[in-house]
């Protein structure tokens, strides 16, 4: 199967299925010396984790990373890193009936006019499971932009079903306030909105009651991005960042900056006027930003969301990512069998009934691994 490699200086390739043995991650272009043991997984891993909470998926993983090569006396060697992320808690009985049955909204038709079979158990390689070891190696890709040049990466739910939240400044959003609520107890729809997140969590139970599922939106904040990463044609940073995003399970739509929103606006309206580096929109309807990398120059808005010509400006890049509704309910459907014979389905398995709170920290890791690939890519071309 192609197609299991991403990324060019800072690259990674995975390997695994939902109820085999485990998933692996090999990445390369990881710099020598990086501080590194298997403790600086937790945070995140705990974070994608199934189980987590009352409106995830029960399913039972300890996902504690082993790093297999690469690293000696707790840093990084500079030579191939290789982390095993074991399965633990698959039932795979609870795919058995489905095996000749194709579940509305899954991979499984596709699958098969591919490859002529496939793993049904839980999606096999197709399954939201993989992601596991993609966060590890995003772990990997936040320690390099945060050391090169202070990069952050966070994100949190601004949508679930019709509930939208409020964020006045995306780049001001702290971890904290995605993982707690202003009580201590975990923010566990991670959405900083905590009026809207308590709406959320309620909806997301409503939804799982009626054997149903929900989908939303999540929004992607890099701050502390140096100007100039990217590429003018075919690797704009904007399209390496989509795709990365889109590679992520249930992702339906990517937009960055005010994205579709430029729809109704005139050009006099949609530009971000330059400006001395300080000064900045009162407009609350802007994005606000922070000061560009490059000297003396900002811009007073930021609805081109830190990317103008496929190059970063300094400015945060802001991303929002469409996740569909999960597609394995318990309720009956109608569907096909592998003869084309109608019949109906009812997955079995423990699923998310949204899957948002366990998207947040795989969303982060792919832009991590962009951005880290693209900043070997810069450092080896221009400096």
């Amino acid at each position: 199967m192609a197609g299991n490699s991403f990324g060019q200086l800072f690259r990674i390739t995975t390997a695994g299925e939902s109820h085999g043995p485990g998933n692996v991650v090999i990445i390369d272009g990881v710099p020598p010396g990086i501080p590194l043991t298997e403790a600086d997984f937790e945070l995140d891993l705990s974070r994608r984790r199934p189980g987590q909470s009352r409106i995830v998926t029960q399913r039972k993983e300890s996902d504690t990373p082993e790093i297999l090569s690469g690293v000696f006396e707790g840093r990084t060697t500079g030579t191939s890193l290789a982390i095993l992320i074991r399965n633990q808690d698959h039932r795979s009985r609870d795919y058995g009936e489905i095996a000749e049955k194709y579940r509305p909204g899954h991979a499984d038709f596709g699958f098969d006019a591919k490859y002529g079979l496939r793993d049904y158990r839980g999606g096999g390689r197709s399954s939201a499971r993989e992601t596991s070891v993609r966060v590890a190696a995003g772990v990997v890709a936040k320690k390099i932009i945060a050391d090169a040049f202070g990069g952050q990466v966070l994100s949190y739910v601004v949508q679930v079903g019709s509930i939208k939240a409020d964020i006045a400044d995306p780049a001001a959003v702290t971890l904290d306030q995605i993982e707690k609520l202003p009580n201590g107890e975990p923010n566990i729809v991670r959405c900083p909105d905590f009026a809207a997140a308590a709406k959320m969590v309620d909806l997301i139970e409503e939804v799982r009651k009626a054997g149903d599922s929900i989908g939303g939106a999540a929004e992607i904040v890099a701050t502390g991005i140096p100007a100039g990463l990217g590429e003018p044609v075919f690797d704009k940073i904007k399209a390496d960042l989509g795709k990365a995003l889109f590679t992520l399970p249930a992702v339906l739509g990517v937009e960055y900056g005010i994205g579709f929103g430029c729809t109704t606006m005139r050009g006099s309206e949609h530009n971000d006027i330059f400006v001395p580096a300080g000064e900045s929109s009162s407009d609350a309807g802007d994005r606000k930003t922070v000061e560009s990398k490059r000297p003396g120059i900002s811009t007073e808005s930021n609805r081109h969301g830190g990317i103008l010509g496929g190059i970063t400006t300094g400015q945060p890049i802001v991303l929002r990512a469409a996740v569909k509704p999960t597609s394995s309910l318990p309720i009956e459907q109608r569907t096909v069998n592998s003869a084309a014979e109608p019949t109906t389905i009812q997955t079995k398995g423990r699923h998310d009934p949204c899957l948002l709170p366990r998207f947040i920290p795989m969303a982060e890791a792919m832009v991590a691994i962009v951005l880290a690939d693209h900043w070997l890519r810069w450092k080896a071309q221009c400096r």
